[in-house]
């Protein structure tokens, strides 16, 4: 009930993205598009440049591990060479290890987690567009460890190997996260921000764990041992909205995934605690800018 994190990974249909590996030498560069997931890039050989759009370029060196949201990025030796695009090159199915030159420069290996049609905001609105992993922090063994078998499942050929590198993919990005939480997030605003605040990891845990019971924030602050205007203030500070605004968000994200499989609005209504169909139609309107019956 107090890992929002994992509720929210297990119930918004995420799924793993492949395993890719990419050795290179020489001058090269490779762009790769924007999408709407997590994406993990850890340099385990040698040195190169990310690139993103607006910004400086960022050096990255052997032990690097970066995580990405839902934007365009280039990988370079250097940061002035036009990119080609990366994304063909791992286009064909089985194509998850590229090499440039003969390789010996520098070694990448990449992979994260996307979510199913319309959850990904809720995800990616919490996480900067870029986060660079304190190589001191306690997931960074964790993270070195998973590294190391990720990039034996990409070279290996024996039966079963893509799906093993997926599920490695899937636990780098959390242990990514992980260690952003641990690390106290520094200034960003966001859910996933805020589960490094005890009292506020507990709040959000009891929305999620009990989603359709008739919250209020008096009852909430008393569960976590806090007055209601100094709850409010803070969780709205940390999180970015109010406590309710919060559970309304999470319960429209939650009732648009279920009508998506096939459920009938009468039960996602009921599901998300809504005892009237019209005040959940409102309010999911109000909410994801459409009808239910209007959800993909």
């Amino acid at each position: 009930m107090l890992d929002p994190f994992s509720d929210i990974v297990s119930l918004l249909g995420t799924r793993s993205v492949r395993g890719t590996s990419l050795e290179a030498s020489g001058d090269w560069a490779l762009s790769f598009d924007g999408r709407a997931r997590l994406k993990f890039v850890a340099v385990t050989r040698g040195r190169c440049w990310l690139v993103l759009p607006d910004s400086a370029p960022e050096p990255m060196v052997e032990g690097d591990v970066i995580l990405l949201s839902d934007t365009r990025y280039s990988v370079a030796s250097d940061p002035h060479i036009e990119p080609i695009d990366g994304m063909e090159l791992y286009a064909a199915p089985g194509h998850d290890a590229v090499r440039l030159g003969d390789g010996r420069d520098t070694a990448m290996v990449g992979g994260g987690s996307a979510f199913a049609s319309g959850c990904a905001p809720f995800v990616l609105d919490a996480l900067p567009r870029f986060l660079r992993i304190d190589p001191t922090a306690p997931a960074a063994a964790a993270i070195a460890r998973t590294l190391t078998s990720l990039q034996a499942e990409i070279r290996t050929a024996d039966v079963g190997s893509s799906l093993v590198a997926e599920r490695l993919a899937e636990i780098l990005v959390v242990e990514a996260v992980r260690a952003f939480v641990a690390a106290g997030a520094g200034n960003a605003v966001g859910w996933i921000s805020a589960l490094s605040d005890p009292r506020l990891a507990k709040a959000i845990g009891l929305m999620h764990g009990d989603v359709s019971r008739r919250w209020t924030a008096p009852m909430l602050a008393r569960e976590i041992g806090m007055s209601r205007s100094a709850f409010t203030q803070r969780f709205t500070q940390r999180v970015g909205r109010p406590p309710m605004d919060y559970l309304t968000l999470w319960r429209m994200v939650l009732a648009r995934r279920k009508l998506s499989s096939g459920s009938s609005v009468a039960t996602v209504a009921a599901a998300v605690g809504y005892e009237s169909q019209s005040a959940f139609t409102q309010a999911y309107k109000r909410t994801m800018g459409r009808t239910p019956r209007e959800a993909d």
